[in-house]
């Protein structure tokens, strides 16, 4: 079971390195993301107080009055990693985002990636071009 995050590459410029975290869930959310209900597209991780903490991910849990579906929830990670990612982030003025999440056996985990947001003229110029690849694919085909 795997849960990507499509709007990743479209909002952000993604670094390489990976790195994989584990989560701090409540059982519903277990059984949640083992239902793949969960949207990551306005997710991001922050840093505080030493901690990582995934952010305004939308993991909705059926038939619990009360429950807030974008709760924070702690990362795991070790505390060598987290000091990596807040100084690379902090220099290189990126930010965290979590691309996907998946089941390992019976763990939830998250790969998270460092990103440049993107701009607006950015994100237009892109869309333009594959709006005018899909043009040329469609012309070949008719020919």
């Amino acid at each position: 079971m795997r849960i990507i995050n499509k709007k990743a590459n479209f909002h952000y410029r993604l670094e390489p390195d990976k790195i994989e975290a584990g989560i701090s869930l409540k059982g519903i959310e277990a059984k949640a993301i083992r239902d793949n209900r969960v949207d990551l597209s306005e997710a991001n991780v922050r840093i505080m107080n030493g901690e990582a903490f995934l952010i305004n991910a939308n993991i909705p849990a059926r038939g619990i009055v009360g429950y807030d579906a974008t709760r924070i929830r702690k990362l795991l990670l070790h505390k060598s990693e987290v000091v990596a990612l807040e100084t690379k982030a902090k220099q290189l003025k990126l930010t965290l985002v979590p691309i996907v999440l998946y089941t390992k056996g019976r763990l939830v985990k998250l790969e998270i990636r460092l990103g440049k947001a993107k701009r607006k003229f950015e994100k237009r110029a892109l869309i333009k071009a594959e709006d005018i690849k899909r043009e040329i694919e469609q012309e070949y085909k008719v020919r």
